[in-house]
């Protein structure tokens, strides 16, 4: 493969790596430098650099056509989205023009699962460092070519590895009494009890009713799954955050009807313009 073949440049309004990479729905993707990322999905690695003008992906054109495509969304038009945000509120019209630049990923369903059971009563920093430990333990090394060098990083565990493990062994990972959770559910998968494939054919409401037979899944982690592995964009994930921002701007309750089959999208605006806008 040559340099160019290796390089895909694509120029998307409102995509910004970073602002996804904070946003709390990716646990894989990081920092390398000012502009460069790496992130490590679906078996895959991949380093992406950003400017103002372009987004450089290194990976062939075919690798990028079959995966990073529609991982991050690029054929949907989130800027009338943002467009459709009623004038007259304001607060959500801050939150989406201060987060323009998230998209909803379309990630692993059964990452997404033990991810965010890791995720409840946890900040994102910590996740983080639980998943890289978790994938060092039980999932596969492997090496990647990259413009500055050879990299090596590990795949997410599958159930199977996950289920041979102990609550013990899974203590050591940091994970505390989520460690039972994580036991319980692999091995409801390796069972056969919820089939995650067969979720991918459900409506929202019915793959969060399949969800919530898993150890550790309860509302909340359900929609999170939803939005961010099976991509229901009307899944609305509320978690304490989200519940302080309905209480103090939305007494009477969020318009989800105006914002019907793209909620979510407007869930995420929220939770990070709450998370982040003191830190700007």
């Amino acid at each position: 493969m040559t340099k160019d073949d290796a390089v895909v440049k694509i120029q998307v309004p409102n995509l910004s790596i970073q602002q996804i990479s904070e946003s709390g729905q990716c646990f894989r993707m990081n920092r390398l430098d000012e502009k460069r990322y790496c992130l490590t999905a679906f078996g895959n690695y991949l380093e992406m650099e950003q400017t103002e003008e372009e987004l450089t992906l290194f990976c062939g054109r075919e690798e990028y056509d079959s995966i990073w495509r529609q991982y991050f969304d690029i054929d949907r038009d989130y800027g009338s989205c943002i467009a459709a945000v009623c004038g007259e509120d304001t607060y959500l019209a801050r939150a989406a023009d201060f987060g323009s630049g998230i998209r909803i990923l379309r990630q692993d369903v059964w990452e997404m699962v033990i991810s965010f059971i890791i995720s409840q009563q946890n900040n994102i920093r910590r996740i983080r460092k639980c998943i890289e430990t978790l994938c060092a333990g039980y999932g596969e090394k492997r090496y990647r070519e990259m413009p500055h060098g050879i990299r090596s990083y590990d795949t997410f565990p599958g159930a199977e590895a996950l289920a041979r493990a102990t609550e013990e062994e899974l203590r050591g990972c940091n994970l505390g009494y989520r460690s039972r959770y994580i036991v319980n559910t692999s091995r409801s998968i390796v069972n056969g009890e919820v089939d995650l494939e067969a979720l991918r054919s459900m409506e929202y409401g019915q793959a969060r009713e399949e969800l919530l037979k898993l150890s550790g899944v309860g509302g909340k982690v359900a929609d999170c799954i939803c939005l961010f592995g099976l991509h229901h964009l009307d899944a609305f994930p509320v978690d304490t955050h989200i519940r302080q921002v309905l209480d103090a701007q939305y007494p009477a309750g969020f318009p989800f009807e105006k914002y019907a089959g793209y909620a979510g999208i407007m869930q995420q605006y929220i939770f990070y313009y709450d998370l982040m806008w003191e830190k700007a």
